[in-house]
């Protein structure tokens, strides 16, 4: 078992942590709001430090998932960030969704100070992390994933290496794009079918298991046709992470017309009032 600490109690972060002590890794953790780490460490064993710096000091690894660049700066970097407090050959494990650019500049941050550094975004939202049911793709060298991934092992289903740093990033951009095109056809799907007058569920048990069939529509179907939206990734944090996708594709020469598209459709949400509401609440705007 390892000493590990863990940066970011969200929605996310709160369980995959609850999963490193409950396989027995001896867990420090760190929030911002120190309620949310008080409230961790009344329900797991292991500690709550006030810093960054504190939380990694003696870890062997050190997690985080918090929630964008700018954030992840933060707690990698200055006096009290993780960075000042990890001891040489520690590894840093980055949950977040965030750009390649600062992944790799972090990454050569970390060499510089002898760290290693594997950024690794996960997929399969709050019930994944919930459930210890999360894919994770990977960016770094083979030996620091290598080291790493048993701990990770703790919370996914799946856990691969995609390739050099910032290849995780890449691949989790990848997933967001998959997820915005089939949110959208899903949408449109189900608010056809209302206006045609046909039962959606009862469509849905037959599309379902054809070539039409997704993990958004198995999981979603139902809430959407109900209008419940409180059931998952935000429409926000949705749009943060298309805007990565949107601006990679440009500096890579990549055409997203599609997500594009979907991104605008997102922000008529958040004009609705829908910011909070998971990704599925674009039905809202065809009704």
């Amino acid at each position: 078992m390892a000493k590990v600490s863990f940066l970011g109690l969200g929605v996310m972060g709160f369980p995959m942590a609850g999963h490193l002590a409950a396989k027995g890794h001896q867990v420090t953790v760190y929030n911002r709001s120190s309620a949310k780490a008080e409230a961790w460490v009344a329900r797991h064993p292991g500690r709550s430090a006030p810093s960054p710096r504190e939380a990694a000091e003696g870890a062997e690894f050190v997690m985080a998932c918090v929630g964008n660049d700018d954030d992840l700066v933060q707690v990698c970097t200055g006096p009290d960030g993780a960075f000042s407090g990890m001891a040489r050959g520690a590894i840093f494990v980055d949950h977040t969704t965030v750009s390649a650019t600062v992944t790799r500049r972090l990454a050569a941050k970390a060499a510089a100070l002898g760290l290693a550094f594997v950024d690794a975004p996960v997929s399969g939202g709050q019930a994944g992390a919930e459930n210890g049911q999360l894919s994770i793709m990977c960016g770094g060298r083979p030996e620091d994933y290598a080291r790493a991934e048993p701990v990770m092992a703790s919370y996914a289903r799946i856990c691969r290496r995609i390739g050099d740093s910032g290849a995780g990033q890449l691949a989790k951009m990848m997933n967001q794009i998959c997820i915005a095109g089939l949110m959208q056809g899903l949408s449109e799907a189900l608010a056809f079918g209302e206006k045609a007058g046909l039962d959606g569920e009862a469509v849905v048990e037959v599309i379902s298991q054809g070539a039409a069939g997704s993990w958004q529509m198995v999981n979603r179907h139902k809430t959407m046709l109900k209008g419940e939206f409180d059931f998952g990734f935000a429409v926000d944090w949705m749009r943060k992470d298309l805007a990565i996708c949107l601006d990679t594709a440009d500096e890579i020469g990549a055409r997203l017309p599609v997500t594009a598209l979907v991104d605008q459709f997102y922000k008529d949400v958040q004009l609705m009032g829908g910011g909070r509401n998971d990704t599925s609440s674009l039905i809202r705007r065809l009704r």
